[in-house]
């Protein structure tokens, strides 16, 4: 069985949309852990009803040590740790001992609006105030810099005239929801092939 962590720092409605995708058959695989940077958020509330091992590593008390602190607990336990609205930066050696093996969902169309201080609400704003017309959101590898990782898959939708930011960011993070779960299940599949900057998707 395909193994994943989940790292959260929110809601988790990219977590449930990798719970959901495990329980209708979607992914073979399962969640090991869930793990959050902070205390008492509603993601670690949706580990417990499935009955996920979770815990908060919280990022203010361990500081430049998180990143440790979840390679103690994860090390040779999973498979995968994906990223879903995790806000906290990897560092050290959990990116050497993971390298290729941690993908992270981010609300727009990697190079735009990403990088440091381009996280939630931010980004849909930034894409609005530029006056963009195709939105998104991007899957991709985590490596030592922000956003900077090979990408591996991105879901488009249009940016319509009338939008604000928390209208635009509704509508891509339905697309995220199908976006995270179909990355891990090729991930999960071997069907990822990665030649220099490009994944390329085995058929």
């Amino acid at each position: 069985m395909f193994k994943i962590a989940v790292l959260v720092s929110g809601g988790g409605s990219n977590l449930q949309s990798i719970i959901d995708s495990i329980e209708n058959g979607y992914l073979n695989c399962c969640v090991e852990y869930v793990i959050s940077d902070k205390k008492g958020i509603y993601a670690l509330e949706r580990a417990e009803k499935h009955n996920i091992k979770n815990m908060a590593l919280d990022k203010k008390e361990l500081g430049a040590n998180l990143s440790d602190e979840i390679l103690k607990i994860i090390d040779g336990k999973v498979d995968l740790i994906v990223l879903a609205g995790y806000l906290s930066i990897l560092k050290g050696e959990l990116l050497n001992k993971f390298k290729n093996k941690i993908i992270n969902i981010h609300p727009a169309l990697i190079p735009s609006f990403c990088g440091a201080g381009m996280y939630g609400i931010k980004v849909h704003q930034k894409a609005i105030e530029y006056g963009v017309k195709i939105a998104g959101c991007t899957v991709h590898f985590v490596d030592e810099g922000t956003d900077t990782g090979i990408i591996i898959l991105q879901k488009a939708v249009e940016v319509k005239d009338s939008d604000n930011a928390e209208e635009l960011q509704q509508r891509v993070l339905v697309q995220e929801h199908i976006a995270l779960p179909e990355a891990i299940k090729l991930i999960s599949e071997n069907r990822i092939l990665i030649e220099g900057r490009k994944a390329r998707i085995i058929n």
